[in-house]
C-alpha cells in the first residue's frame, strides 16, 4: 500500500487510509456524489485534507478504490452459481439463491453502484470496467449453465448461451437497482423474488421451474 508520492504506508498509514475510504462510502449513501468534498470526508474520518491527499489524487480517485473494492467482493457473486444444478428441484432452488444473493449485494452496495452506474454510463471506462466485473461474475457462469443443458440436449439447440446469460444478468442488474420503485407498482420485496427467480429460472431452462 502506497502514498501518492510513492512512499509505502505503514500500519496507522493504511488504517487512516481505510478510515477515509470508510468515511466516504457512508457519505455517498446520504449525499450526492458530486456534492462531496475532500474537506468534508477529511473531517468526518478526524483527519485533514493535507491526510486525504497523501492517500488519494481526489474524490473521484477514492471513489474508484470504493468501486473496486465492492467490485472484489462481487467476485464472490460466482459462488452462487458453482457447482450448482439447474435441473428438478434444485434448479429452482439455485434459480431462489441467485437472485436473493444478487438482490442483497445491490442492496448493500447500493450508493456506490449508484456512482458506477452513473461513471459508466457517462462513458468512463473505469467504472465500465468496473461495472463488468462484478456482472461478469454472473455472466459467464450462466453462460455455462446454459451451455452445458445445451450440451445434454435439455436447452433447444438454437439458444444463444452468452445471449441468454447477458440478458438475464442485464435484466438482474435493472430490477436490482430499481427495487425501491416496485413498492410504488404495488409489489412488496417479497413478492418480487420468487417472480424474478421464475424468470430467471425459464431463462437458464426453457421451463417452468419444478418445486
Amino acid at each position: 500500500m502506497r502514498t501518492v508520492d510513492g512512499r509505502v504506508a505503514g500500519r496507522r498509514g493504511q488504517a487512516t487510509r481505510q478510515k477515509l475510504l470508510d468515511c466516504l462510502s457512508e457519505m455517498l449513501s446520504s449525499s450526492p456524489y458530486r456534492d462531496v468534498k475532500v474537506i468534508d470526508v477529511a473531517r468526518k474520518a478526524g483527519t485533514s485534507p493535507a491526510t486525504f491527499y497523501q492517500y488519494f489524487p481526489d474524490v473521484e480517485g477514492a471513489v474508484l478504490e470504493v468501486a473496486e473494492q465492492m467490485a472484489t467482493e462481487g467476485g464472490q457473486l460466482t459462488q452462487l452459481l458453482d457447482g450448482r444444478s439447474w435441473v428438478g428441484k434444485a434448479g429452482w432452488q439455485t434459480a431462489q439463491e441467485l437472485v436473493d444473493g444478487f438482490l442483497e449485494f445491490w442492496r448493500k452496495n447500493d450508493a456506490i453502484l449508484r456512482v458506477v452506474d452513473l461513471g459508466a454510463a457517462e462513458g468512463d471506462k473505469r467504472f465500465y470496467k468496473i461495472r463488468m466485473k462484478i456482472l461478469n461474475s454472473v455472466n459467464n457462469s450462466l453462460a455455462d449453465a446454459v451451455a452445458e443443458l445445451q450440451a445434454k440436449g435439455r436447452v433447444d439447440k438454437d439458444v444463444n448461451p452468452a445471449a441468454v446469460a447477458g440478458s438475464l444478468v442485464a435484466m438482474l442488474a435493472a430490477v436490482a437497482s430499481h427495487q425501491k420503485g416496485f413498492q410504488t407498482w404495488g409489489v412488496k420485496q417479497a413478492e418480487l423474488k420468487p417472480n424474478l427467480a421464475l424468470l430467471v429460472h425459464l431463462g437458464v431452462t426453457g421451463k417452468k421451474p419444478t418445486k
